[in-house]
């Protein structure tokens, strides 16, 4: 008898008490707060939300497709976004399973040593860090690529030191601000990503002050493939299409921020699964419509669209809108993009403090990184941080768009690198769950697809990132600055996982061993039904939100 209500609790999801501890006849244990945590959660359902439809969407899709146009034409950037939508689709369905049931800080880092190896943890730690790290810098270039639309002669520091000043401005104010200000930069960035397919949509049947019905014409001519490096017919197109992959990574990488964010949100088992049910929205609409609006209004052959150019007008929506004769409009446009970049910087630099205050929680990391204010402020991060956005300087000895270019392209290897490390946690979280026989229907979280979707992320991710920076490998198409920046974190993960191996010497965690009740007393703790809406204002807006 004793035997079966040992079995029964042990299915039972170990929401408040330490389950091996009653199989074993002990008394129940509280379970401490996950990691002794310091920060604070004061990310309302509002701020989460809003974070995870347009949180990131930055200059990857308002500028870097530009260059996706330019080397795989109106289809074969449709086609990349839409094969890296749904990688990122199926890692945000993997992702929120388990940050829904476990929303502890560290994250997916956090995740990954209780269901791999602290080893991995490491790795991943490490990858995910130094990749928002470097992209911080690449926004700060791109803004200054944007500025140069309306002024040619200031100094890029003077722009890229404006734009530093607020990115760091909102993210020493704490997490509130960071939210606050973020609501209302995405908010911006939404109206304007739609405001800009629907104006495209009329501009291109022909609605413009110009009233050139568009129409597919530049998907006839110069035709919907680029034929990339001289390379003719179906390998031609295909290498093109291929080329847009890394760059449309990087427009979406940072989806996976409301899984960081869960650490300093209120209410995370209610706000998160409804945060992560929002992202087919961000997929579909925001992406994979701009994109397509974008192969409409501008031919892949437009000069403008080379950002490696000393007169890139930046973002095709602005190029498009000029040729329309729309005067005033692609100012306007720039400005909003300006707020994106500074929104995007924002968030880079709060993912990577983040992520080194979760290394520094963990042991990963210098103990002094977790150190926090006594608002919750992890201050020594954020500093240490910010110092890496110096590296946006760089535009000063190069054009920014080249700068840009290199710096996303490593951005978004590291992004792609911790997309494969979430489904490889996943794979292992789902084995040691059935292993301690918990059922999965009984989680808060429980999407469809699964373990397919996260073997798709793996096995997707894996053949991205082998094949991401092929091109180099062309005769005559050498470049140092594209190998290091594609390939290096690609070795450096593996490199990172192994040494870290050696040094700790802990085996890979057995199914059994698993650790799946650590910290779930504070979370049920923070859980709580969500009051019922008083009007139908109200139900309005808990619906959108």
């Amino acid at each position: 008898m004793a035997s079966d209500e040992s079995t029964n609790v042990e299915k039972k999801l170990p929401y408040n008490v330490d389950a091996r501890s009653i199989e074993a006849g002990e008394e129940p244990l509280a379970v401490p707060p996950a990691s002794n945590i310091a920060l604070s959660r004061k990310l309302k359902n509002r701020h989460v939300a809003m974070i995870s439809i347009g949180g990131v969407i930055g200059t990857g899709l308002f500028l870097g497709t530009a260059t996706s146009l330019q080397n795989g034409g109106p289809i074969g950037l449709l086609l990349g976004y839409i094969f890296i939508g749904t990688i990122c689709y199926t890692t945000m369905l993997t992702l929120g399973e388990m940050t829904a049931y476990l929303p502890v800080p560290g994250g997916f880092i956090k995740l990954a040593e209780r269901f791999v190896d602290p080893a991995f943890a490491f790795a991943m730690g490490w990858n995910y860090w130094y990749g928002w790290t470097l992209t911080l810098p690449a926004e700060l270039s791109a803004a200054a690529t944007v500025i140069n639309f309306w002024d040619h002669t200031t100094n890029n520091a003077v722009w890229i030191t404006m734009c530093l000043v607020v990115v760091v401005g909102i993210n020493i104010l704490g997490v509130g601000a960071y939210g606050e200000a973020e609501f209302w930069f995405c908010s911006i960035k939404v109206l304007t990503i739609t405001g800009m397919i629907i104006l495209g949509i009329i501009v291109d049947l022909g609605g413009g002050p110009d009233h050139d019905r568009i129409g597919f014409r530049y998907w006839k001519n110069p035709g919907p493939f680029v034929n990339y490096h001289g390379f003719t017919g179906a390998k031609g197109h295909f290498l093109g299409t291929a080329s847009v992959a890394t760059q449309a990574a990087f427009s979406y990488i940072g989806t996976e921020a409301v899984a960081v964010a869960a650490a300093e949100a209120k209410n995370p088992r209610r706000n998160i699964p409804k945060a992560i049910k929002r992202v087919y929205i961000r997929v579909l609409l925001f992406y994979i419509g701009g994109v397509l609006i974008i192969g409409l209004l501008v031919p892949s052959n437009n000069p403008l669209l080379d950002l490696n150019s000393d007169n890139a007008s930046a973002s095709p929506f602005v190029i498009a809108f000029n040729t329309a004769g729309i005067k005033t409009l692609p100012s306007i446009i720039n400005a909003a993009i300006l707020t994106s970049a500074w929104s995007a910087g924002s968030s880079d630099l709060y993912l990577a403090s983040r992520s080194l205050y979760g290394l520094a929680v963990s042991g990963s990391a210098p103990k002094l990184f977790a150190r926090t204010t006594a608002s919750g402020l992890p201050y020594v991060s954020v500093g240490f941080c910010a110092c890496f956005a110096l590296l946006a300087y760089m535009t000063l000895g190069s054009s920014s768009g080249v700068v840009f270019t290199w710096l996303s392209n490593f951005s978004a290897i590291c992004g792609l690198i911790t997309w494969f490390g979430i489904g490889i946690t996943y794979l292992r979280f789902t084995k040691g769950f059935h292993a301690q026989g918990f059922n999965r229907s009984d989680l808060p979280f429980a999407p469809r697809f699964q373990p397919f979707a996260a073997w798709w992320t793996v096995c997707a991710c894996a053949f991205v990132l082998l094949f991401s920076g092929w091109e180099v490998f062309l005769k005559g198409n050498w470049s140092n600055a594209t190998f290091v920046t594609t390939y290096f974190p690609v070795m450096f993960f593996p490199t990172l996982y192994v040494l870290a191996k050696l040094v700790t010497r802990v085996p890979v965690i057995k199914p059994e061993d698993m650790d799946f009740v650590s910290g779930l007393d504070e979370i049920e703790a923070l859980t709580y039904d969500d009051p019922p809406p008083k009007n139908w204002m109200e139900a309005f807006w808990t619906w959108l939100m």
